[in-house]
């Protein structure tokens, strides 16, 4: 069966730069480097998004802090081992750089860029493991669900995603191993991390908040989807 893994996992970003680049890694002659991208949401606050791009793709016109771009492209995962232990990194992998001067132009040329849209990512994976279902103590429903995302080369990247209201009733009934489409926005949210030691760290996590979610089903059997209407 033919894949395309673009369809998979595919995502449109529309905010501005909001750090400096700063190199991150090298694969066959190939540097890769990251800066931070500002993505407003309708709360008037923002997701603050790691976005890691290939040195064929830099301009560094385009990446001065403060200009506003669209990164077109995919939301990936890799494994950073720190002192033995083993930690689930994520990051946008940017395959497209558009300038401020050039997005009305592409957004008329492109069937995916909607400029009344700042994030949005598809991802068709399948889920890794039964979803944690909860009520905060204020009754709103929410669930937790990992997805894994193939990639060419036999790769997979493993996607945290979370649900709210029906959606995360809905995720309360999926076993592990079903295939869905979910469609949302990568968001950003600080935590603290305490160790043993007694000291605490802040640290940023990084994940899918899902507005619609669809269970894909083998050929001739119906497809289920439900909308979530209370996502933030």
């Amino acid at each position: 069966m033919n894949t395309n893994y673009l369809d998979n996992n595919h995502l449109v970003l529309v905010g501005k730069v909001a750090s400096e680049k700063r190199f991150s890694h090298e694969i066959y002659g190939e540097s890769f480097y990251i800066f931070d991208m500002e993505i407003p949401r309708l709360s008037e606050t923002f997701d603050l998004i790691p976005i890691t791009i290939s040195e064929r793709l830099i301009n560094n016109e385009q990446l001065e802090v403060g200009k506003k771009i669209v990164v077109k492209g995919q939301f990936r995962s890799y494994n950073s081992y720190e002192n033995e232990r083993s930690r689930l990194v994520l990051t946008v992998f940017a395959k497209d750089i558009i300038p401020e001067e050039k997005i009305e132009e592409r957004a008329q040329a492109d069937g995916d860029i909607d400029l009344n849209v700042s994030n949005e990512v598809t991802l068709i994976g399948h889920i890794c493991k039964k979803p944690i279902y909860r009520k905060t103590p204020f009754g709103r429903e929410i669930a937790d669900a990992l997805l894994a995302v193939n990639r060419a080369y036999n790769k997979s990247d493993y996607i945290p995603t979370i649900a709210w209201g029906r959606t995360a009733r809905f995720c309360d009934t999926l076993e592990t191993g079903t295939q869905v489409k979910a469609i949302g926005r990568v968001q950003s949210r600080i935590y603290q991390k305490k160790y043993e030691d007694g000291r605490v760290e802040d640290r940023t996590a990084y994940e899918v908040s899902i507005s619609s979610l669809e269970v894909i089903k083998e050929e001739n059997e119906p497809t289920v989807e439900v909308e979530n209407q209370e996502a933030v």
